[in-house]
């Protein structure tokens, strides 16, 4: 078993001074935290794999396509492969788990 605890993997990305910490990874899934202040761009760019975001704290906007929709603590938003999304909007800091399905590839 392999387990976390959510106050050290915010820890763990707050000495990383990244937005992103990927905390678990194996072939089918991988797992990390992401994190966006008040006022952010969000640069990313689709990725090759599923993906699904549940909001731990804050609020703002993530469009998916063409669509906009609220998020806030307890927000879950799924978007499929290649498409194109970003958070906007920010206005207290997200702080995101993030699920790739399968794994992230690395380049």
């Amino acid at each position: 078993m392999t387990a976390f605890e959510l106050s050290n993997l915010l820890a763990d990305q707050k000495r990383s001074g990244r937005a992103y910490l990927e905390f678990l990874r194996v072939p089918a899934l991988s797992a990390g935290l992401y994190s966006l202040p008040a006022g952010a761009v969000d640069r990313q760019k689709p990725h090759a794999e599923d993906e699904v975001y549940y909001v731990l704290s804050g609020h703002g906007m993530i469009r998916v396509g063409a669509e906009d929709q609220a998020v806030q603590p307890g927000s879950i938003v799924f978007v499929g492969a290649d498409i194109e999304h970003r958070f906007h909007s920010i206005t207290e800091e997200l702080t995101l788990l993030v699920f790739f399905a399968p794994a992230e590839s690395i380049s």
